[in-house]
């Protein structure tokens, strides 16, 4: 039995991971920056201990700390959430040596996985497809450019030791090639200390299909069906749901049996995530692996929604040496989920942003779950990942889930620094999202149109109402002060909130 998790994370994943423990009666630690000292994490667990000063790499990143800390407060578990060093073969191997129960899959296993190249052989040997590509034995500039010769034009250049979209560049001709090479190669060794690169195809107008997968250390994997994230910015996810809305009931069978494949060929243990790229339509779509993530994601709550599991708790389950409650037979969905990340940033640059919450509410409506790791009047700093909630709404339909997830936007309040709330709103009511035609250059491809700012005559509207809330009297005519070329804020003057 596992008495006491220690969370080496923080924000809303240890939030959630306390959740599960505490409903399966086991103790938590938190672990915290000076950053993070006031953060709900910090407070919701049974105990915390400061591990270093705000910089990730002299605190969360920082591995002989993280044990440390695990033996003074006599944690018998660690559970790495994602981010940070949650697919650290290194980490899950100090773990195994200090008697530490990881809650993830063997260090051999990340290991294997989180080498590119390993895992593109890996899955080629089990019988898997995988989008063409090589990783030159040498890096030479002329090595990659006759790797790229023999992938042909278009391609991605990958970080081998990688992902989250560092150290990757599409190129669609050779003149392109020599600037993305260094350019790909130097934020590669600045994001995993390794320029390594290999050379793959680009699959043109994809979908990014990923395949939850749970395995136990008595020989049983199943699959909890897929997730569609092909909504995505700079090769990060921006929305995500389930099931995925244009997947041949065939291609269904055969990629879940495909993910199931790769789980069972390098003996994964514990919760992990199968990533594809999804080509062409109907039951004649192709699909290639991409990449396994070995963890938990981000988006498991819209598996959790559809499947009715417990991804958390059967984590600590399986980690604890337990089988699988279920079989694959009785694992179903019902419904449609979709999940957006709510970030703290500005909507023109789309640039992550810090400062006070001032206000923050989550809407509190039926069907939807907020999974967050802040609260009002806490301030958000520049060391993290801006994600300040997911918002996930779970409804008998895709239309009626996207419009609850819609609504629930709107109802969310959050005051005093730029958030993503708009540019959400705007895409998600796009006709292209809405009939499901999206594929991953979407965004990318619309970047301009989706980046939407409120009009000035809104401007004048805010500015008046926040005058006569603050008790000013100074309401200011709709249009007048940007008409007359000034800004509202600066007419009224500042206010005392």
């Amino acid at each position: 039995m596992i008495r006491r998790v220690l969370v080496a994370n923080r924000g809303e994943i240890a939030l959630r991971v306390m959740r599960a423990c505490r409903a399966m009666g086991i103790g938590t630690v938190a672990v915290y920056s000076d950053a993070d000292a006031e953060a709900p994490h910090v407070a919701t667990a049974d105990r915390a201990v400061r591990i270093g000063p705000p910089p990730a790499r002299d605190s969360y990143l920082n591995i002989p700390v993280l044990i440390e800390a695990a033996r003074r407060t006599n944690a018998d578990a660690v559970h790495p959430g994602y981010g940070f060093l949650s697919e650290n073969a290194a980490f899950a191997r100090a773990c195994e040596e200090a008697r530490l129960t990881f809650i993830g899959p063997p260090s051999g296993v990340i290991a294997r996985m989180g080498s590119k190249p390993s895992a593109r052989e890996t899955m080629r040997a089990a019988g898997v497809p995988v989008v063409p590509g090589t990783t030159p034995r040498s890096q030479t500039d002329a090595d990659l450019e006759r790797a790229a010769s023999e992938a042909g034009y278009p391609l991605l250049l990958k970080a081998a030791a990688g992902g989250g979209g560092k150290g990757m560049r599409a190129v669609r001709s050779s003149a392109e090639l020599s600037d993305a090479i260094g350019g790909a190669r130097r934020e590669a060794e600045r994001a995993f200390g390794d320029g390594t690169l290999y050379v793959e195809r680009l699959v043109e107008h994809a979908r990014h299909v990923e395949v939850q997968i749970l395995a136990d250390a008595h020989g049983s994997t199943v699959h909890l069906f897929e997730r569609d994230c092909s909504l995505q910015r700079r090769h990060q996810k921006v929305i995500e749901e389930s099931p995925a809305p244009t997947l041949a009931p065939g291609v269904r069978g055969r990629l879940t049996r495909a993910a199931v494949d790769a789980a069972r060929a390098v003996g994964y243990v514990n919760a992990g995530t199968v990533e594809f790229l999804l080509h062409g339509s109907g039951e004649s779509a192709e699909f290639y692996f991409l990449e396994m993530n070995t963890r938990l994601q981000v988006e498991h709550p819209v598996t959790e929604a559809v499947t009715g599991l417990d991804l958390v708790q059967a984590q600590l389950l399986v980690a604890a040496g337990e089988r699988l409650l279920f079989r694959q037979d009785d694992i179903r969905t019902s419904g449609h989920a979709v999940e957006c990340r709510v970030y703290a940033e500005d909507p023109s640059r789309l640039l992550p942003q810090s400062g006070r919450l001032l206000r923050y509410r989550e809407p509190a409506l039926g069907g939807i779950r907020v999974d967050s790791g802040v609260r009002e009047g806490q301030t958000i700093t520049a060391h993290y990942d801006p994600m300040l909630a997911k918002l996930i709404a779970h409804a008998p339909t895709r239309a009626s889930a996207l419009e609850a997830v819609t609504s629930a936007l709107r109802a969310f309040e959050i005051l005093g620094l730029h958030h993503n709330i708009p540019f959400l709103i705007e895409l998600l009511g796009r006709p292209e999202v809405r009939a499901a035609e999206a594929d991953t250059h979407f965004i990318d491809d619309r970047l301009e149109e989706l980046r939407t700012q409120p009009s000035p005559h809104l401007i004048s509207a805010a500015a008046a109402v926040a005058a006569m809330a603050a008790g000013r009297g100074q309401a200011v005519a709709i249009g007048s002060a940007t008409s007359a070329g000034l800004d509202p804020w600066q007419t009224i003057g500042p206010i005392a909130w």
